[in-house]
């Protein structure tokens, strides 16, 4: 089979097990939980597909590296929070009780299992990229992987800092001014960790697009190419998932409507002009 087949099939399977085991469990984080995993799964099948070819394998080693580094944070960070140990993630609680059972469950199979499952794929397709065209690794590859590692090293920062907020919030019997992070990274946008995360699977879009250019091929086709639906969809995600969980914060916590005035939501910026907030992260 073709590595691209190898990716789809397992994709399946991963999706029927995700939707599956919600309806059993009645957990709705089984995505939440494969998260992680399957992309690097998905990259290494077509690292290991060039490994033995004639063309260069380098590009795709590498791209496979950077991801199982993404892969490993971000496991690490799901797994300290218990996401492996059954705690079903609270916005998924929120839908369900704003809409009818099967409403949520439609909800369940096309949006969180269907549409999630589906954009882990697309957001690993510009290794198949680099599959398609092998060429020797160029001076981009290097900055793109100097830029996928900075970014990593950002999203760390930012989720270290935003679990010390917590553990001292849980310290505190569970109520810390204002009741979010606002200090280090989070002083200069809401949610840092979302940016970085985000920017990173931009980069490796980066990385597919240098193999193309570097091959031949042109601005159509090489830099651009249909494989940027996977971070395009990937950012309308997030933005989407944001706005729905600042929706519930700002009903929690009424200092929220100031951060959320003068900090810039995705992107880290220098904040606007406003009265202190009181924190201790």
């Amino acid at each position: 089979m073709e590595p691209l087949q190898i990716v789809v099939l397992t994709a399946a399977v991963a999706s029927a097990a995700c939707w599956i085991l919600s309806l059993l469990t009645r957990d709705t984080s089984w995505v939440d939980r494969a998260w992680s995993i399957v992309p690097v799964v998905y990259v290494w099948i077509f690292a290991v597909d060039a490994i033995p070819g004639d063309g260069d394998a380098a590009r795709l080693v590498l791209m496979a590296l950077l991801v199982t580094a993404w892969g490993v944070r971000l496991t690490f960070n799901f797994a300290r929070k218990g996401g492996y140990t059954g705690m079903e993630d609270y916005r998924w609680a929120v839908l369900r009780g704003r809409m009818r059972p099967w409403q949520f469950q439609l909800f369940n199979l096309l949006f969180i299992v269907g549409y999630q499952m589906t954009l882990l794929v697309l957001i690993t397709l510009p290794a198949e990229v680099a599959l398609r065209h092998p060429a020797p690794l160029t001076v981009w590859d290097a900055v793109f992987t100097a830029l996928f590692l900075g970014l990593l090293v950002g999203e760390t920062v930012a989720d270290q800092q935003q679990w010390a907020f917590h553990r001292r919030k849980k310290a505190a019997g569970g109520s810390l001014s204002p009741g979010f992070a606002t200090e280090g990274l989070f002083r200069y946008s809401r949610h840092p960790n979302f940016f970085f995360e985000q920017s990173q699977w931009w980069v490796l879009y980066a990385i597919g697009a240098t193999a193309a250019v570097a091959s031949g091929a042109g601005v159509w086709g090489g830099a651009l190419n249909a494989t940027i639906i996977g971070p395009v969809l990937l950012s309308i995600l997030f933005i989407g998932s944001t706005i729905f969980t600042e929706s519930i914060t700002r009903a929690k916590y009424p200092a929220y409507a100031e951060y959320r005035s003068t900090t810039s939501m995705l992107v880290p910026w220098p904040p606007r002009t406003r009265r202190p907030v009181e924190s201790a992260a």
